[in-house]
């Protein structure tokens, strides 16, 4: 497929104007110095600048024509014409043979997987177990006392190891599972808030082999995602107009779960979408 100049670059354009329109908030607290206890985490766990957000690709295998001042970009190969271009999987794959690798596996077998709806967002609430510190300068919603008899009263069922890493000691032994980083890929699931929100991870890292507009959709995800993320979490954020969902009780228990799935099914639709995006092309090599 190839893209003439006249094509590709009102593409390029509209997707600046989201990226800008999606990241404006951020921006303009970063600009006065002020911090989100909610939003904040999509541009520091998640590093990538606004910046990095807005450039538009038009993903692994795509031409475009006339495009002269991308020579040279990473992972780009000259195209079928002077002045083509090209984002190449073969380069990439070359370049970045483990991480190529990671993702292929992470996205492949978390698709591979039903969902599990059983946590409800207690992670965030292990967090701070038994801790009189916590990550966040924020009060518990229930307090010290009641944040622990809340987790006390669950099954912690987490799957995610990026969340599970931090755990309080106190709270490790009372997950049904011990997590590894090297075990991963063997027990990620796509019901799991933070596999949604990692699907934007995972398309930054792919870089120039995603469609910029598939980028985009992935950072919207996690970024309502991280919404319910909080509002189930074990803190007071009234503050910050952020209305809590009180998974201690039955309703919001329901609330948490219905949201959840709502959040897998998207999920779904993009990690299928980022697999096509790029091992449509001449990936398929990767191991």
């Amino acid at each position: 497929m190839a893209l003439s100049r006249e094509e590709w670059l009102p593409r390029e354009q509209a997707h600046r104007e989201r990226a800008d329109a999606l990241t404006a908030d951020h921006r303009a607290r970063l600009s006065r110095g002020e911090k989100h206890p909610v939003w904040d985490f999509l541009h520091t766990y998640y590093a990538y600048k606004p910046a990095q957000l807005r450039r538009w690709h038009p993903g692994a295998g795509v031409e475009l024509r006339d495009a002269a001042e991308r020579a040279g970009w990473r992972w780009y190969s000259p195209g079928a014409t002077p002045d083509a271009v090209v984002p190449d999987a073969d380069r990439y794959a070359a370049e970045k043979p483990e991480l190529a690798a990671l993702v292929k596996r992470m996205l492949r077998r978390t698709a591979s997987r039903p969902g599990q709806f059983g946590c409800f967002g207690l992670h965030e609430w292990a967090m701070v177990y038994r801790a009189d510190e916590h990550r966040h300068p924020v009060p518990l919603r229930l307090g010290k006392d009641g944040t622990d008899a809340v987790v006390e009263s669950h099954d912690l069922r987490c799957t995610h190891f990026d969340a599970f890493r931090f755990f309080t000691p106190q709270a490790v032994p009372r997950n049904r599972t011990t997590l590894s980083r090297d075990g991963q890929p063997q027990v990620e699931q796509p019901g799991c808030l933070h596999a949604g929100m990692d699907l934007y991870r995972w398309a930054m890292k792919l870089g120039p082999l995603v469609p910029g507009e598939l980028l985009l959709d992935t950072y919207e995800l996690a970024r309502d995602i991280r919404l319910l993320d909080m509002q189930a979490a074990p803190y007071d954020l009234a503050a910050w107009d952020v209305e809590p969902v009180r998974i201690e009780t039955p309703e919001g228990k329901a609330e948490y779960v219905r949201r959840q799935r709502g959040f897998a099914e998207r999920g779904a639709v993009l990690r299928a979408a980022l697999l096509r995006a790029w091992l449509g092309s001449d990936a398929r090599a990767v191991a």
